[in-house]
């Protein structure tokens, strides 16, 4: 992926009543930076965390006018990838609850779980921020073209959740029972809230090692979380990101919070400018936000809102302050002294 380093990224805002026509709109105002040439795969990745909570969820709505776009523009092939979150229903099972499955004929696309797809090792940090090793989907991995299209949620352990975050977390493997999710649930907890040195933090930090859900995995703390989701930016990154805000999440996002009606959509070739103009509509600042500001500082994309062109609806009457997660103040504790020599 290109990097964007102090250029000026474009994202496209829209504001409306209809939300197929929020996101069509927003994709069209940007369409000429979106490069379809030569791409024979294309890699959709929606948000299904949970079919419990529709907030916690990529609308139906919003992926057909995604594909209404994408199909008006190329034949290749398409695919609807996720794997959804821990303890919840196998993803092909929330596919089709969700009516995913009637979009298969329509738009000729194929569907994958990314829990069970073929994997390709990589290395993240533990605790320590000593090396481990995680699985990604390799359909993400070898996509041409990786699009992510999700909802502005807040976060339980990185204050906000879109289009990278929900990227890499749902390409990360998983494979359990009811018993041992729940389990991996009580072992991450134990994680965010003991010291990773103490007894129990080493206990819970073995069982998520042993587990074989490289979500918890990827869990090593709020310093390490941040900075592993800024590694496997770097070998996955969203080539298009569209964020689906006509309704979001605030409070105990991501699965269990509520709704916030915004009646917007926006989109962006820039990951991490499109990120970060969902951080500037929720209220948050960029730079408290780890894993976004690793992204802008490493050049992966433009984090600076005074170099973000932002096109069609004037960002100032957008901003509505989500309320955080109720752990917002230790999510802030992710700092990490000469973090420098890990960005390379």
């Amino acid at each position: 992926m290109k990097k964007v380093g102090n250029a000026c990224s474009r994202v496209a805002l829209v504001k409306g009543d209809d939300r197929y026509a929020n996101i069509k709109r927003a994709l069209e105002l940007i369409a000429s930076d979106i490069n379809l040439d030569g791409v024979e795969r294309i890699l959709v990745k929606p948000n299904i965390l949970t079919i419990t909570n529709p907030l916690a969820v990529t609308h139906l709505d919003a992926m057909i006018a995604l594909l209404d776009f994408l199909r008006e523009r190329t034949s290749c092939q398409i695919t609807i990838g996720e794997g959804s979150g821990t303890g919840a229903l196998d993803t092909m099972t929330a596919f089709r609850r969700l009516g995913y499955f009637s979009l298969k004929e329509r738009y000729n696309v194929q569907f994958v779980d990314l829990n069970t797809d073929e994997q390709v090792r990589v290395e993240v940090l533990d605790s320590e921020l000593k090396p481990i090793t995680v699985r990604l989907a390799k359909s993400v991995v070898d996509a041409h073209y990786r699009i992510s299209i999700c909802l502005p949620k807040t976060h339980d352990c990185v204050i906000i959740t879109a289009s990278l975050k929900n990227m890499v977390m749902g390409s990360l493997r998983r494979k359990e029972n009811v018993l041992t999710a729940k389990l991996c649930l009580l072992a991450l907890l134990v994680r965010l809230k003991t010291p990773a040195t103490s007894i129990w933090g080493r206990l819970a930090g073995r069982w998520v090692e042993r587990s074989g859900n490289d979500k918890i995995k990827m869990h090593q703390g709020y310093p390490a979380l941040n900075l592993n989701l800024y590694k496997l930016a770097r070998i996955i990154p969203p080539h298009l990101s569209v964020i689906d805000g006509f309704e979001g999440m605030e409070g105990d996002g991501p699965a269990n919070g509520e709704g916030v009606a915004l009646g917007l959509a926006w989109a962006s070739t820039d990951f991490v400018a499109c990120d970060s103009v969902a951080a500037r509509i929720m209220g948050f600042d960029l730079a408290k936000i780890g894993y976004l500001s690793y992204c802008h500082q490493a050049g992966l994309g433009q984090g600076d809102m005074s170099k973000i062109e932002i096109v069609g609806q004037s960002i100032d009457g957008c901003i509505r302050a989500f309320k955080p997660h109720r752990d917002f103040p230790r999510q802030l504790e992710w700092h990490i002294p000469g973090v420098e020599k890990y960005l390379g």
